[in-house]
């Protein structure tokens, strides 16, 4: 059984080697098949699915040289939030606002639900609207 500890670094090594890195192995390896992703916006995929197409058809293209920077993390039993950012270049379209070249950040708070060193559950709020709000007004 995980410790808190051992709890807060799996979520930290799903951020660096999942979504700043994209290593399909650690996904696969972190993803508990039957996952809910509770912030998944109406009409997308909550399921593993729908966190693989975010991270590799909308993030991954848009944003080059990702940087995932962990503020802050807590934890209890089997939930950990943390406060990031994840940042980097708007080098390709972005939910159809073309390239900008800007250096962009959205600030993230995860909740995390894991079971047996998986994530099960996610909850989340981000900056994501207001960066998309931003772009589009250059």
């Amino acid at each position: 059984m995980e410790t808190m500890e051992d709890n807060k670094a799996i979520v930290r090594r799903f951020n660096q080697e999942v979504i700043a890195s994209w290593n399909e192995d650690s996904f696969n390896v972190l993803m508990n098949e039957n996952f809910v992703n509770h912030s998944a916006p109406e009409g997308m995929d909550n399921g593993p699915q729908g966190m693989r197409y975010f991270f590799n058809e909308i993030l991954r293209p848009a944003i080059s040289d990702i940087k995932v920077t962990v503020h802050k993390q807590l934890a209890e039993g089997d939930w950990v939030t943390t406060r990031k950012t994840i940042s980097g270049t708007h080098t390709g379209p972005l939910l159809n606002i073309p390239a900008t070249g800007r250096l962009v950040s959205i600030n993230v708070i995860d909740i995390v639900r894991l079971k047996d060193g998986k994530y099960l559950e996610h909850w989340g709020l981000t900056t994501l609207p207001e960066l998309l709000a931003g772009l589009s007004t250059i």
